[in-house]
């Protein structure tokens, strides 16, 4: 799987740190928590998520080595930067860390898991939540957010469409979609049998519109769509996007993206037994 192109991310993610922020507010930290920031990216959010937390410690995982390069860029302008204190003094702790939501390196280890816009790249939501409750200390909490349900059908399938035709499909033999849009039953039913109570799981749109066709282009050849660019040639990667983008143009209103987001919250007992 290809990385991610963090930079230009990191420039054009306004949708996800605004569907992010509404999850930090239900999250709302505690100041002295140890907190998890599974999913980190560029490290925007987290960020934020230090300053809500004022006190405490942050691990910030990503299983994208340009994401965390990135993160590491941004998290070095804050004053202080990331990394342990002075024993004694107060603030926020950040360590970043790379690593796969489904197979965490934590046990018992944090007060609240917190998450947005990532459990959709994770194919596995049993091993994934499974992961996240060993993971939190009993007691512990996630509060997370990731595309579910209908999430961006509308651009996919006109996308397969492409993919079929004979100019592409060449290029698109033996594909799997790298995602997982899971919707509530199933969500639900896999956050309880991992052993969590107290569980919220909802779908709602999120549609994004974007300025005109070149901010369109860039927005989906980075995120929505990157998978699909990688597997073309460099001369073909303009015809693919900008038929995606001709056919974006005749929506009302146009450009716009049909994302729905899966809101998810639960807590591990506070009587669970710690992990051995």
């Amino acid at each position: 799987m290809s990385d991610w192109d963090a930079q230009t991310y990191h420039n054009l993610s306004d949708p996800q740190v605004e569907w992010g922020r509404r999850v930090l507010a239900r999250l709302n930290p505690i100041p002295g928590e140890r907190i998890l920031d599974l999913g980190c990216g560029s490290g925007r959010l987290t960020i934020e998520l230090a300053s809500a937390l004022s006190q405490g410690q942050i691990v910030a995982l990503d299983r994208s080595p340009s994401m965390l390069a990135e993160a590491a860029v941004r998290l070095s302008e804050r004053v202080p930067p990331p990394g342990p204190r002075p024993a004694g003094s107060r603030g926020v702790d950040i360590h970043l860390v790379r690593g796969d939501g489904s197979h965490l390196p934590f046990v018992d280890a944090f007060d609240a898991v917190f998450s947005t816009a990532t459990f959709h790249w994770i194919g596995d939501h049993d091993l994934l939540f499974s992961s996240i409750y060993r993971a939190l200390a009993p007691g512990g909490r996630l509060v997370a957010q990731c595309g579910g349900g209908p999430n961006l059908s509308v651009l996919l399938a006109r996308a397969h469409r492409l993919m079929d035709e004979p100019r592409f499909s060449r290029w698109f033999e033996g594909w799997g979609d790298p995602w997982n849009f899971a919707d509530v039953p199933a969500t639900r039913l896999r956050v309880e049998r991992a052993g969590f109570t107290a569980i919220q799981v909802s779908l709602e749109p999120a549609p994004i519109s974007l300025a005109d066709a070149e901010s369109y282009v860039r927005f989906l050849s980075c995120v929505c769509v990157r998978h699909h660019v990688a597997r073309l040639p460099e001369d073909e990667q303009p015809l693919f996007l900008d038929a995606l983008a001709r056919d974006a143009a005749r929506d009302d209103p146009p450009f716009t993206l049909d994302y729905w987001r899966l809101n998810i919250a639960a807590t591990k007992p506070a009587g669970a037994e710690r992990a051995a």
